[in-house]
């Protein structure tokens, strides 16, 4: 009877470790069959965005290339400045330069809408409020940042550099330069407006603090002025009015980490 009991039980012990083997299985199979999921998907989204910006590009190239180039050549010839191209495929290069940058502009939407559609499950009710905010913050601060950089500093330093050169030579500017130099000027504008956005990230997760940003400001102005003159022409005038928005931003930067992270550390404590 002993013996029968004893069988019985090892019996059962067997089919535990048998049950919990399979579901262990079980969930590593469906752990990869998720995983899998994701990865699908989020190539069907990289896919569709690729066709989208294809789609765009090729539309734009060969109906609104040569309009968009005329457009942004405005400040210059208003200056009585006429472009030259010194390459066989110079004039064709700017073109397809200002095509790709119009496409993606234009397929933005959809894109910031499939990246949405691709984190959106994953995400709480609180968290997809909070990131609908941060994402909406971070776009108006960069078209922002691009409007104050061609419509302020590039208009600007477009005016400087022809009354600085006029009676000295006569200007000659190559297309392809100017439409590569105006974009990289731009949308360094535009990158260097989302500082406030950067400072609340860095605080939240808790690698600075304000009192720390605070102490650090000496420092971070110095490191401003030297990034404003790598971005910017060899010229005062267009490194101050860089330098100066970055600052302000970096001081709003400041108040909002104290205003947000000052509260999470009270209430914390």
């Amino acid at each position: 009877m002993l013996k029968v009991v004893k069988a019985m039980s090892e019996n059962q012990q067997a089919n535990k470790f048998a049950l919990s083997g399979d579901a262990m299985q079980a969930a590593e199979q469906e752990g990869q069959g998720t995983l899998k999921e994701h990865f699908q998907e989020l190539r069907k989204r990289l896919l569709y965005c690729f066709i989208v910006v294809a789609v765009a590009f090729f539309i734009i190239a060969t109906c609104f290339a040569e309009s968009l180039v005329q457009l942004i050549s405005v400040p210059v010839k208003a200056k009585g400045i006429e472009f030259i191209y010194v390459g066989l495929a110079e004039a064709l290069t700017a073109q397809l330069q200002v095509s790709f940058i119009a496409a993606m502009m234009v397929s933005s939407p959809f894109i910031f809408y499939q990246i949405w559609g691709f984190i959106e499950p994953a995400l709480y009710d609180n968290e997809k409020k909070a990131l609908l905010v941060f994402m909406g913050c971070s776009v108006l601060l960069f078209l922002t940042g691009i409007c104050f950089g061609y419509g302020v500093v590039f208009l600007s330093a477009i005016t400087f550099f022809v009354y600085t050169g006029a009676g000295i030579a006569t200007p000659m500017l190559s297309i392809s330069q100017y439409v590569g130099f105006m974009f990289t000027f731009v949308l360094s504008f535009g990158i260097v407006f989302e500082m406030p956005i950067v400072t609340y990230v860095l605080c939240r997760i808790g690698i600075v603090t304000p009192d720390q940003l605070s102490a650090m400001r000496k420092y971070i102005i110095l490191c401003i002025f030297v990034f404003a003159a790598f971005l910017t022409p060899p010229d005062v005038l267009s490194q101050v009015l860089m330098a100066l928005p970055m600052i302000i931003l970096y001081e709003i930067g400041i108040v909002v980490a104290k205003l947000t992270c000052g509260k999470k550390t009270t209430a914390e404590a």
